[in-house]
């Protein structure tokens, strides 16, 4: 099979690997679509996020959809021609955190592009059988792949409590924060808020659903009429994430998903004096069949946010669109084409 394989910081080639073969309980997938994530292009650009070094040839891509074309001996869950949705981390299932259903914090946890795991930028993956979910007819291979991101969202929402009435305050219209919009409407918020510097970006907002959008370099955000209950803080950008939690009102909480700098300015004072939750968030747990209930009642929207393809010998330039197109949103490789 061919695979788009990251060499170093900046260097992609396309390669012949032999093709994958299953486990005993796991699927042999055809890759249809893989969306890039922005982790993707921090290890193309920098070689490493956080403890996560590239210290070998990796096949980056997280966010995949195929169909099944192959089964080991104990995988009976699905039927060959299967169109799925792929969880990219598979678990040890015996750890602590597996035991207690945080399986999402397993900290033997196996990960599609994420050294030193290989991902999907390549025409065949495998997988446990458990963690391949089948789609409806009607969700195309890139709505399918994009249930990944869909899972943040989702995962965010629940640890925020976004439910019906909430006011929520989106910080970065990013894919990410544009499924987070979506996600809370599901969820039943009664006003979202989105706050971005891209214009493209707040249009598609108001598109999908935002009853209100903000450029904090034109308004600022504590000045504007909105008292969120709930923030999701999709940036990354330690001042946006400061600006943000001082707006969230009395009682909030708050989600830190966007991934930048290793500190944030914490307002403790009012983090204290309104007695604001503020946890983390990492990757998702159980959330597949929620999320593609989601998409494929049209209460969200994916292939909106997909804004070009690529085929597998264009992945570096699937990987440094944003570079070049300030419009771009979501970028997906297309591995058989």
């Amino acid at each position: 099979m061919r695979a788009a394989v990251l060499h170093g910081v900046g260097k992609i080639a396309l390669e012949e690997r032999p093709r994958p073969e299953p486990g005993p309980a796991e699927v042999l997938v055809e890759v249809a679509s893989v969306g890039t994530c922005g982790s993707d292009v921090h290890y193309y650009e920098h070689g490493r996020i956080g403890d996560f070094v590239v210290e070998s040839p990796l096949v980056l891509g997280h966010e995949p959809s195929g169909t099944v074309v192959g089964a080991g001996s104990d995988a009976h869950r699905h039927r060959p021609g299967q169109r799925v949705s792929l969880e990219p981390g598979v678990p040890d299932f015996t750890c602590r955190q597996c035991r207690a259903g945080r399986y999402n914090l397993c900290p033997r946890m196996r990960f599609f592009g994420t050294p030193p795991v290989d991902g999907a930028f390549c025409e065949y993956v495998t997988v446990h059988e458990e963690f391949a979910y089948p789609v409806p007819d009607d969700l195309s291979d890139d709505a399918a792949a994009l249930i990944e991101p869909l899972s943040v969202a989702v995962w965010a929402c629940g640890k925020a409590r976004a439910g019906p009435g909430s006011r929520v305050l989106v910080t970065g219209a990013g894919p990410v924060g544009l499924l987070c919009l979506q996600a809370a409407r599901a969820f039943g918020a009664t006003d979202v808020m989105v706050t971005d510097v891209n214009p493209v970006r707040l249009g598609l907002a108001r598109d999908l659903g935002a009853s209100a959008t903000l450029d904090p370099r034109a308004d600022r955000l504590l000045d504007a009429a909105f008292d969120p209950d709930v923030l999701l803080e999709c940036s990354g950008h330690p001042a946006a994430a400061g600006q943000a939690i001082r707006a969230v009102g009395r009682a909030g909480r708050i989600v830190l998903i966007g991934m930048g700098g290793d500190e944030i300015p914490l307002p403790l004072t009012h983090v204290q004096a309104h007695e604001l939750e503020v946890t983390g968030t990492f990757r998702y747990a159980n959330t597949w069949p929620r999320a593609i209930e989601l998409a494929a009642s049209g209460r969200v929207e994916l292939d909106a946010l997909v804004t070009g393809h690529y085929g597998l010998a264009e992945a570096e330039q699937a990987l440094t669109a944003g570079t070049r197109d300030p419009a771009l949103v979501k970028a997906v490789v297309r591995p058989q084409e």
